[in-house]
C-alpha cells in the first residue's frame, strides 16, 4: 500500500512515495507527473544486479525507451570523472533536454545522477528511486547533488529538485545489515535534532527496524521525510535552518575524508561525528551527559561506530575546515540542546573544544 507525502517549493514541488513493492506502479507514477518516455536509468552494477532487470523491464512494458547507465559501486567513485563517463553515455544515447533521468540507486548514485541531470545541456528533469536507507531518509530528498574534491566531501555540486521520489521498502531487503545501519545514523539524527518523541520510539523500536518489519520501516522513513521535508519548505538553498540537517556531518566528514573514505560507510562517519558534537554541546552547556549517553547507546545498539579514530587534532582541524559550513574562515557546528532540539553556534576555538575530546580518547 502505497504512502504520500508532498514537499512543497512551489512550482518545484514534488511528491515522496512510500511503501513495499510500489516499484510495480513506477509507470503509473511517472504518467502522473508526464514524464518523459526516453530515460536514461542512471544506477551502479551492483544494484543493476540485483533489481535492474525487473525495472527495466517495467519501463519497457510500458512503451519507455531506456538507456542503461551503470557505474561502479562505492564512494570512491562518486568523483568528476565517473560524472565524465555519465555525461559520455548521456550523450552516446541522445539524450536531451526532453528527455528524463532516473536515478535508481544508493546516496552516490543519486547525487551523481542528480548533478549530472542539474548540469547536462543545463537541466534535465530527473526522479530518484533510492535503495538504500541512507539514500531514502536522507539524500534523495532535498535536491542536493554533488561529487567529492579530494580536498573534501560533496565540494561540487548544486541544489537540484527531483521531480518525483519513489520508496520501495522492499529494497532493504538486499541491503547489507551494514549498509543499513549506517542509514540508521540519519534517522537517529532527525529525532536528536527536531523530535524527542521519535527518538524514543526508535529507541523502542530498534529492533523491530533492524528485523525490517515492513510498518516499523514505513513509519521510520516517513516521519524522517517529513522532517526534512518541513525544513526544505523553509529553507531549500541551506541559507538558515536547512543547516541543522548536518548535524554529526562536519567531524563525520572530517572522519571520511581522514580516512580515504575506506574505512568508514557514511553513515558510520555520521554516527561518530553526532557522538562529537553531543560531547562539544556538553562543554558547552547545551546538554547534559545523560543525553550524550543517550545518543552513544542507541548507536551501539544499532551497530555503529562511536569511537573516533586517532588521528592528530591539527589534521582533524584542517579537515574540517575544509567544510562547505565553514564561512569567513570560522567553522560553525549544529549542537543539540538535549533530544530534540539543536542550534548553529560558530566555534572561536575549535582547537580548545577538540582537544579535550581527542585527549578523552587517548586516554581510553
Amino acid at each position: 500500500m502505497k504512502d504520500s507525502i508532498n514537499v512543497g517549493l512551489q512550482e518545484r514541488s514534488y511528491q515522496i512515495d512510500f511503501g513495499p513493492g510500489i516499484i510495480s506502479d513506477i509507470s503509473e507514477s511517472l504518467a502522473e507527473i508526464n514524464f518523459s518516455r526516453k530515460v536514461a536509468l542512471i544506477t551502479n552494477v551492483t544494484v543493476n544486479a540485483l533489481h535492474g532487470e525487473r525495472l527495466l523491464s517495467l519501463l519497457a512494458q510500458a512503451g519507455f525507451d531506456v538507456t542503461l547507465i551503470a557505474v561502479k559501486d562505492g564512494e570512491e567513485y562518486k568523483n568528476l570523472e565517473t560524472l565524465s563517463f555519465i555525461y559520455d553515455e548521456l550523450v552516446k544515447a541522445g539524450i536531451d533536454r526532453s528527455c528524463g533521468i532516473i536515478a535508481f540507486g544508493g546516496g552516490v548514485v543519486g547525487d551523481m545522477a542528480g548533478l549530472g541531470a542539474a548540469t547536462f545541456m543545463r537541466g534535465v528533469d530527473y526522479v530518484q528511486v533510492p535503495t538504500t536507507l541512507l539514500s531514502q531518509v536522507d539524500s534523495s530528498v532535498g535536491g542536493k547533488t554533488a561529487v567529492n574534491h579530494p580536498s573534501g566531501k560533496n565540494l561540487i555540486g548544486a541544489f537540484n529538485q527531483p521531480r518525483l521520489v519513489v520508496i520501495d521498502t522492499d529494497y532493504l531487503q538486499t541491503l547489507p545489515a551494514r549498509e543499513f545501519n549506517a542509514g540508521m545514523a540519519e534517522v537517529v539524527k532527525y529525532g536528536v535534532i527536531r523530535n524527542s518523541e521519535f527518538f524514543d520510539w526508535l529507541n523502542h523500536h530498534y529492533q523491530d527496524l533492524r528485523n525490517l518489519k515492513a510498518e516499523a520501516l514505513v513509519h521510520a522513513i516517513k516521519t524522517s521525510c517529513q522532517i526534512k521535508a518541513d525544513i526544505v519548505e523553509i529553507d531549500e538553498k541551506e541559507s538558515s535552518l536547512r543547516a541543522i540537517l548536518n548535524f554529526g556531518h562536519t567531524f563525520g566528514h572530517a572522519v571520511e575524508s581522514l580516512t580515504d573514505y575506506q574505512r568508514f560507510l557514511h553513515g558510520e562517519a555520521v554516527a561518530i561525528g553526532m557522538v562529537v558534537a553531543a560531547r562539544v554541546s556538553q562543554q558547552l552547556g547545551y546538554c547534559e551527559e545523560a543525553d550524550v549517553a543517550r545518543i552513544s547507546d542507541l548507536l551501539i545498539k544499532l551497530d555503529l561506530p562511536v569511537e573516533v579514530p586517532k588521528f592528530p587534532l591539527s589534521e582533524y582541524l584542517e579537515a574540517m575546515m575544509h567544510d562547505k559550513k565553514v564561512a569567513d574562515g570560522k567553522l560553525k557546528m549544529v549542537f543539540n540542546k538535549g533530544i530534540g532540539d539543536c542550534l548553529i553556534s560558530q566555534l572561536d576555538y575549535p582547537e580548545v573544544e577538540f582537544k579535550t575530546i581527542l585527549d578523552e580518547v587517548k586516554g581510553r
